[in-house]
């Protein structure tokens, strides 16, 4: 009995080494397996610091793995491709030709991978990415065996859209670095927002040095602001902005959310603003990136828990700030790469051997081995500290995006993303300097310039007295018109010109009348009325007189048995046809070219005494027609033409006294009043 417990011990603890992974023990297996690495240790995205410690710690937790490639151990040759195209090929290059063969590379930046993944193809070398998010990398014509546990940038894109129209932006500017990295995800994010109904209204682009193009955001008035760039130009933007003032609660500035939490507090030399100025400028910014961090504290199919997997690589970095290890954000991804390889290789075992060939006869010639390893890591699934880890037909990573805000010194997560099934989750945590998010553009408000209603109003309150006046004078000629010397001032000729001043007053009120009072489109009724009222109401006050001076003129050079007495017609006579001439006229433009409403505007002002982000534009109304100054010129050529030749025929009978006219002397005097005054306010108005 003793001894049947002992095995049943046995078989059970074997059972337990088979499937727990020993982090600090060894299972020999006979055979090697290697791959090449590249990694960044420095350079713009120095990435390597943090996902090289976590691809050796998952090579461990393979080779201790009985379960997965039993036979096989994974090792790995790597080197430091600094993020230069040039130098991780030359990387490539020294990994092919140095002994053993190399069944696989990772790689790790964009424009890295780009290189290698293009080369590799002619080596029949899969080639997958821990840290390449450049959307060009998705071209299976170019790249035809390249995989990647790095989402593509454009898994930002959608988010980003999603939080445009959550708080109603509809205008938004870009300002990206020349790298295909960066361009194809501002073309992949111009086509989003166009069908969004979102235009772009700056884009602005740099190779080396932002100033010029912050300037430029400056300049155009840009609101909402998409950055793309490495973490190193990240650090001159917002210097530059810093400058600029290009920041604050008017400002909302969306970068990529793969940098360290702390990646502005790196030393940087080549930029002259403190930490403080940096922290400042970047207040309110929201960054987006995918979630690589499988975010359940369940256990993963690698064996461990996230948390497990953060303590262990903690260790191994051996530092208290993990914020400022360039990678470790990217770390889990290069760490599910590890176990990428893994399980693709192990099922690449299994169907070579059903066809009797080895895993290790792979050479840069054998096709065959190449589409097995291809259709193996083609079909890989598990869940990793990464979370769930799949590929596209296109090589790509599937996974969710997250939003965060910088608040007060550090990222809050505001939401997150599920872009299969077009979700978004928003947790309601963020905070705007202003109080609410600002808007895309200035608000610019229409700011009708407008008569101040005391001044309106008091020029009408004299008008009516004047208006009063003329009611009286017409009341006193009306109670003694048969008084001898009001007869022989002719008073029905006198309460013409009393109604035609009552007119022209009456204009007072309608001059007056603007926006205020008045609708848009009844405004040109307005601009009608004004000129029929004023015109007819000058006719019939200057007409009147002339018609007098013109009569006492004609008296005058006659002999005086031939005078006769005044007769009333005659003065009518004269001014009907100083009417009709104007009813003419005022007809003909009516009807060829009729006055219409026209807005001048002035330059935009700040308003005072709101901290809203608005601006005035002033606007002045108008009457206008098109050939305004041909029918003013018609208007004011015959009008003048008659004041020159009434203040003539005043001169002239300047002394002369006429018992049928005997108020001449003061016809004439009104005269040179009209006169002077139509040609001190013509010219003004």
């Amino acid at each position: 009995m003793k001894i049947m417990k002992t095995v049943n011990l046995r078989t059970a603890a074997l059972i337990l080494w088979t499937v727990i992974p020993h982090y600090n023990s060894e299972v020999y297996k006979p055979k090697t397996l290697t791959i090449g690495g590249i990694f960044p240790m420095s350079g713009s995205w120095a990435g390597g610091v943090g996902c090289l410690p976590a691809v050796k710690m998952a090579l461990e937790d393979v080779n201790n793995r009985t379960d997965i490639l039993p036979d096989y151990k994974l090792e790995m040759q790597f080197d430091d491709s600094q993020c230069k195209p040039g130098l991780g090929t030359k990387v490539l290059y020294k990994l092919l030709y140095d002994k053993p063969t190399k069944l696989l590379v990772l790689t790790g930046c964009s424009i890295v991978s780009t290189f290698v993944a293009q080369a590799a193809k002619m080596w029949k070398l899969v080639v997958l990415s821990y840290g390449g998010s450049s959307p060009a990398l998705s071209n299976r014509e170019r790249f035809p065996t390249f995989f990647r546990t790095h989402p593509s940038g454009t898994l930002h894109n959608p988010i980003r859209v999603k939080v445009f129209k959550k708080f109603k932006w509809t205008k938004i500017s870009t300002i990206y670095e020349t790298l295909e990295l960066f361009t194809s995800t501002i073309e992949d994010l111009e086509e989003r927002v166009k069908v969004a109904g979102i235009d772009i209204a700056m884009r602005q682009s740099f190779f080396t040095e932002p100033a010029s193009a912050v300037r430029n955001l400056k300049r155009q008035d840009a609101r909402i602001i998409v950055g793309v760039f490495y973490e190193d130009t990240a650090r001159k933007v917002f210097c530059q902005a810093y400058k600029e003032k290009l920041y604050g609660k008017k400002y909302v500035w969306f970068i990529i959310g793969w940098y360290p939490d702390n990646w502005y507090k790196v030393k940087d030399d080549r930029i002259n603003c403190t930490v403080e100025q940096l922290e400042e400028a970047l207040e309110g910014h929201l960054s987006t990136e995918a979630v690589i961090l499988h975010q359940e504290p369940t256990m993963t199919d690698v064996g461990m828990t996230a948390n497990e997997f953060t303590r262990r690589l903690n260790e191994r970095l051996n530092t208290t700030d993990t914020t400022l290890v360039t990678g470790y954000p990217e770390a889990p991804l290069a760490y599910d790469a590890e176990w990428s390889v893994a399980f693709a290789f192990n099922k690449t075992v299994e169907k070579l051997a059903e066809r009797g060939v080895k895993l290790e006869e792979f050479d840069y010639y054998n096709e065959e081995i190449t589409n097995a390893i291809y259709s193996a890591m083609n079909s890989t699934k598990f869940l990793g500290i990464s979370g769930n880890v799949a590929f596209t037909a296109k090589g790509d990573r599937i996974a969710w995006a997250q939003v965060e805000q910088f608040i007060n010194g550090s990222y809050v997560k505001l939401g997150v993303y599920d872009a299969v099934a077009d979700n978004l989750t928003w947790y309601n945590k963020e905070k705007w300097l202003g109080g609410r998010p600002p808007p895309d553009h200035t608000r610019v408000i229409d700011h009708l310039r407008v008569v101040s209603p005391n001044l309106y109003f008091s020029m009408c309150g004299l008008a009516g007295v004047g208006i009063l006046a003329g009611i009286f004078c017409l009341i006193f000629n009306y109670y003694n018109r048969n008084r001898q010397c009001v007869a022989f001032s002719q008073p029905a000729i006198n309460n013409l010109t009393v109604v035609g001043c009552i007119v022209c007053l009456g204009c007072i009120v309608l001059l007056g009348l603007d926006g205020k009072f008045v609708p848009a489109h009844t405004y040109p009724l307005v601009c009608q009325v004004r000129a029929w009222l004023l015109s007819v109401g000058f006719t019939l006050s200057y007409g009147p007189m002339f018609s007098k001076i013109w009569t006492v003129h004609q008296m005058t050079t006659t002999r005086r048995k031939e005078r006769t007495r005044v007769q009333i017609w005659g003065l009518f006579t004269i001014l009907a046809i100083l009417i009709l001439l104007d009813v003419g006229v005022l007809t003909a433009w009516q009807v060829l070219d009729p006055l219409q409403r026209k807005l001048e505007t002035f330059a935009r002002i700040q308003p005072v005494n709101t901290e809203e982000d608005i601006e005035l534009l002033p606007q002045l109304e108008h009457c206008h027609s098109e050939n305004l100054n041909i029918w003013l010129g018609v208007l004011f050529g015959y009008k003048g033409i008659l004041l020159i030749f009434g203040i003539f025929l005043a001169y002239e009978t300047r002394s002369v006294k006429l018992k049928q006219v005997n108020d001449s002397r003061f016809v004439g005097m009104s005269i040179y009043n009209v006169v002077v005054l139509c040609v001190i306010t013509a010219p003004i108005s």
